[in-house]
């Protein structure tokens, strides 16, 4: 087991060494290649010359390609100086550089908003797991009955309909009309009781959507897996139906189902967009959106690494339970 997580653990970071690298790529290098000069973002296109300049000498953007690579990974990791119009200024690691709107540093932006979407992901995934497994193994058991197809049913409806659709009308009636829940986002030190007011709504429509997928690949796996020589060969032992689901069946099934997982989760750090916004929420999502809209570069720079590397990480912990659930992995 240490040899196999002496492996991953090199192979994550030869994956974020890339993942950097391309990120540089393609947020230093294309708009040059472009045409688009990032000193002209950060000042605005009505500043002079003198002030475009200064920029571009305190951003160190007319230094040769390496320079500024080396530049950038040593930012991420002891911090930089950025030097310039007789002032230096030292960004902290991890640095993503200044904001071109606000002129703050991107890691306490990101950080400020970074558990908030946390919270709403693992939070939906603990509620869609629970749903689309417990659906996708009852109707794998109950093949062509009345559960199976109502559980279907609901599943091809839950990923057919999009989440601003469910997010609006769970608001419109469960916050609204009915008044069960709180309809606007609360941080968590402020209230506990109101942030889980206000966080249910928003789990249980991501929950619903992903709940769906995780019903139907649960279902699909599971009807693969009762049909192998060793489920019969478990039954033939004279196992309990409940030891050979359980202990047989669900380690065979768990192994898509935690592919999928680690994907999801990873990804929802920085693509919660749409939940964000119909909810309200201040986390990455609603921060990417809006950096879009204003041409925020490093803060869409600094997004676009911490949701690659969650997806690593998070990918990284499935490949370590895959260890756990299936010895094959270890021994191969």
């Amino acid at each position: 087991m240490l040899t196999y997580l002496i492996r991953r653990l090199f192979a994550v970071a030869v994956m974020l060494v890339v993942i950097i690298l391309a990120v540089f790529c393609i947020f230093f290098l294309i708009p040059k290649w472009a045409g688009i000069d990032p000193a002209t973002m950060f000042v605005g296109k009505q500043a002079d010359k003198e002030s475009i300049e200064g920029v571009r000498e305190k951003l160190q953007l007319d230094d040769p390609v390496l320079v500024q690579l080396f530049e950038f990974f040593k930012g991420l990791f002891v911090g930089r100086d950025y030097t310039g119009g007789g002032t230096t200024t030292h960004c902290g690691a991890p640095c993503f550089g200044y904001s071109f709107r606000t002129e703050q540093e991107i890691w306490p932006v990101l950080t400020d908003r970074l558990p908030v979407t946390l919270s709403l992901a693992l939070g939906a995934a603990v509620i869609w797991l629970l749903i689309g497994l417990t659906a996708g193994v009852l109707s794998a058991l109950k093949r062509g009955t009345l559960w199976d197809r109502l559980a279907m049913t609901g599943a091809l409806a839950g990923v057919s309909l999009p989440i601003y659709f469910t997010g609006l009308v769970s608001l419109a009636i469960f916050a609204y009309q009915l008044d069960l829940v709180s309809n606007s986002f609360t941080p968590f030190g402020d209230n506990p009781a109101k942030w889980f007011s206000g966080m249910v709504l928003p789990w249980i429509t991501l929950a619903f959507l992903f709940g769906a997928m995780y019903a139907r690949l649960t279902r699909a796996t599971m009807l693969e897996v009762m049909g192998e020589d060793y489920i019969r060969t478990a039954r033939a032992k004279g196992l309990k139906e409940p030891v050979v689901i359980g202990k047989h069946a669900m380690r065979s099934t768990m192994t898509p189902v935690l592919t999928l997982l680690g994907i999801d989760i990873g990804a929802l750090m920085g693509s919660a967009i749409l939940t964000e916004t119909t909810f309200s929420i201040p986390g990455l999502g609603q921060a990417v959106l809006k950096a879009i809209t204003d041409r925020d570069l490093p803060l869409i720079l600094g997004v676009t690494l911490i949701t690659a590397t969650a997806v690593v990480i998070a990918n990284l912990v499935v490949d370590l339970l895959y260890g756990v659930i299936d010895p094959r992995v270890r021994l191969g």
